[in-house]
């Protein structure tokens, strides 16, 4: 009988130290991966942003669709003005404008396109993975949108939005914690994810994180 109680009691304390575990080291491990993939996220939604600010440079908009933006990182040029050569102080006292030294040949500004994936990412940049969630082992995709808002004032204003739902950068982690999270965001009438940008206002193409 003795040693029943003694089996029961080890029982006990195991499922104890099980639950108190629990308690505390799973928010603890489930945090420190949220950060890890958060971070990943953010950087890969920063690319993104670079990559629909260039091409608004060149196309006058921003574009929803994956295929067009990587294929403008991919072939697509920007230009870029070559200074060569400044305003001296003597120009300066004299009344020379940049204009006037630009007629002279004083000074030189040349306009040469360049690449845009050299320009913006570097050589070696793998664009085709920029539509991708950086989750390993996870294979989902980016939700992309772009449109127009028109302001009070009647102007029209091209926006783009990426984001990403925490379901998605957050799987196969606790699930309990996640919806916890998300649920947390839905009170603060937050997006329960990442996201850059906007289609629903002008707002700078600023991240949720910034």
């Amino acid at each position: 009988m003795k040693t029943v109680v003694q089996i029961v009691l080890i029982a006990l304390v195991l499922t104890l130290a099980y639950f108190l575990y629990s308690s505390v080291e799973k928010p603890l491990d489930f945090e420190k991966e949220k950060k890890e993939r958060y971070d990943a996220t953010i950087t890969r939604l920063k690319d993104i942003r670079k990559a629909e600010l260039a091409y608004k440079d060149v196309h006058g908009k921003f574009t929803g669709s994956w295929d067009t933006l990587i294929t403008f990182v991919k072939t697509g040029k920007l230009p870029l003005v070559r200074k060569i050569g400044m305003l001296t102080d003597s120009m300066i006292e004299a009344g020379w404008t940049e204009k006037q030294a630009l007629k002279e040949g004083k000074i030189i500004r040349d306009t040469v396109m360049v690449s845009v994936i050299d320009t913006i990412f570097g050589k070696g940049y793998k664009i085709d993975e920029i539509k991708f969630v950086p989750v390993k082992d996870t294979v989902a995709q980016i939700q992309l949108g772009a449109t127009f808002i028109t302001t009070g004032s009647g102007i029209k204003v091209p926006v783009f939005e990426a984001k990403v739902h925490n379901n998605t950068i957050l799987c196969k982690l606790e699930r309990q914690l996640v919806i916890n999270l998300n649920e947390s965001k839905r009170t603060n009438n937050k997006y329960p994810g990442l996201k850059v940008g906007s289609l629903e206002e002008t707002n700078n193409n600023a991240g949720n994180w910034e």
